[in-house]
């Protein structure tokens, strides 16, 4: 394999990495703040992507189809939270299963019914189409701009979480929820906001994504898998968690879609390590997750160990 490969594959992984903390760190602030377990956040990355296409398809503008996509799906689970959801807060985890798999497959009927079978397209947006040379190579303007987007929303969260009021009483609700209502805080406006927000990266998510894969229906549960992966290597509650765990399993599952085709070409024929090669790529960030498992239950950076 030469260098110049090996390299954008590395540069790919980042930049599947990134996607998949721009879903991680909202659904592990659900999870780890408020004890929501929202199987629908696959759902409303599909819609992100959705609400990008459509806006795109009218406007032109992709910077527009981004804030569509972000903000309409942020207005959609505030909604989602105020019409039902908000009563769960407080129930059993498996009656929140149940309500929230119950959303994933009435999205996914309502999509095939508003836009049909037939997948979307996405163009890339025309300053971004171009190439940029590295180190001897040309590697796509566009996949840089997710991988500068995904740093760019790993700062804020940093700064909101921990640099603002309202990240102080996300902190605080979280370890004492009883404490901060007594003190006058909403926390019920308080936990629809922090499920909003994830949901809100969830729909960037699904926006930055359309203009290299085909937006359809039960686009987000895939994802979704790779994302419950992420968080349980990272730590519930934790952005680090979430964001260096999202980087490694990103490099792990796109190297390792690459490199071990090559490796068993040298063992078995060739035939075989085709056919044998992807299926176990797809294992490896499974079994990186019983790892960390094995070793660190609470993932990598558990939130308890953060805030000691």
């Amino acid at each position: 394999m030469s260098f110049n490969l090996l390299l954008a594959q590395a540069l790919n992984g980042l930049q599947f990495g990134v996607l998949l903390f721009l879903m991680a760190a909202g659904l592990t602030l659900v999870f780890g703040i408020m004890s929501f377990i929202n199987l629908a956040h696959g759902a409303l990355y599909m819609f992100g992507a959705y609400f990008a296409a459509l806006v795109f398809a009218a406007s032109g503008s992709f910077g527009l189809a981004l804030l569509a996509a972000a903000g309409g799906v942020f207005i959609l689970a505030a909604l989602l939270d105020a019409g039902g959801l908000a009563v769960l807060h407080k129930r059993d985890h498996l009656d929140q299963v149940l309500a929230t798999f119950g959303i994933v497959l009435f999205s996914n009927e309502f999509v095939r019914w508003a836009w049909g079978n037939s997948p979307l397209f996405m163009d890339t947006p025309e300053a971004l189409s171009n190439s940029v040379q590295i180190l001897g190579f040309n590697y796509p303007a566009y996949r840089f701009a997710i991988i500068g987007v995904g740093l760019a929303v790993a700062l804020g969260l940093y700064a909101l979480i921990e640099r603002t009021r309202i990240g102080m009483l996300i902190r605080a609700g979280a370890s004492n929820r009883e404490m901060v209502s007594a003190l006058g805080v909403n926390i019920g406006w308080l936990n629809r906001f922090v499920f909003a927000l994830g949901a809100g990266l969830a729909g960037l998510a699904g926006a930055m994504v359309g203009p290299i894969l085909s937006i359809q229906p039960g686009m987000g549960e895939p994802i979704l898998v790779l994302t419950l992966v992420v968080i349980v290597i990272g730590g519930i509650g934790s952005i680090r968690g979430a964001f260096l765990g999202a980087l490694v399993v990103g490099v792990v599952d796109t190297l390792g879609r690459v490199l071990l085709p090559i490796w068993l070409r040298e063992l078995f024929d060739a035939s075989v390590a085709n056919a044998a090669g992807p299926a176990l790529a797809s294992m490896l960030v499974y079994l990186l997750m019983v790892l960390v498992l094995a070793f660190k239950p609470d993932g990598l950076f558990p939130v308890k160990a953060r805030q000691q």
